[in-house]
């Protein structure tokens, strides 16, 4: 099954090379992408994407709140955090609300390939389980 992916990323550049990286996965697909935490929000009860790779420092609403809000009404969407940011308070409030996975930037981009991975099985083996709980 194909995984649709959103990423969530003020810089184009960096969206450009992530979509480029994902897509080398022949199972991803990067679905759209947002500049804002607000567009995130927008896209995200639009499209509604396996999986958004979100910034945390972003205009318009930033990445901690278009989490809570994305956690808050599409539970079942995965939110990896992908952040220069990668404080211990800041990782313990992402992972309060709902995000699966946090890497920083800094990190090689096998790190953020492994945690979509990781993140996307998770996903995946929740749904058999709970199609066998049936």
């Amino acid at each position: 099954m194909l995984a649709r992916i959103l990423i969530a990323d003020d810089h184009a550049m960096l969206r450009k090379t992530l979509k480029l990286l994902l897509e080398s996965h022949a199972d991803w697909k990067v679905c759209d992408e947002a500049e804002n935490g607000l567009e995130a929000v927008e896209k995200a009860a639009e499209l509604k994407p396996d999986l958004i790779i979100m910034d945390l420092a972003m205009p318009v609403m930033d990445g901690l709140s278009a989490a809570r809000k994305i956690s808050a009404s599409f539970p079942q969407i995965a939110i990896v955090v992908h952040s220069h940011y990668a404080f211990p308070s800041l990782v313990s409030e992402a992972e309060e609300i709902g995000v699966r996975q946090f890497v920083r930037k800094g990190d090689s981009p096998d790190e953020l390939f492994a945690a979509v991975e990781a993140v996307l099985k998770q996903k995946t083996q929740a749904v058999r389980a709970a199609g066998d709980a049936t």
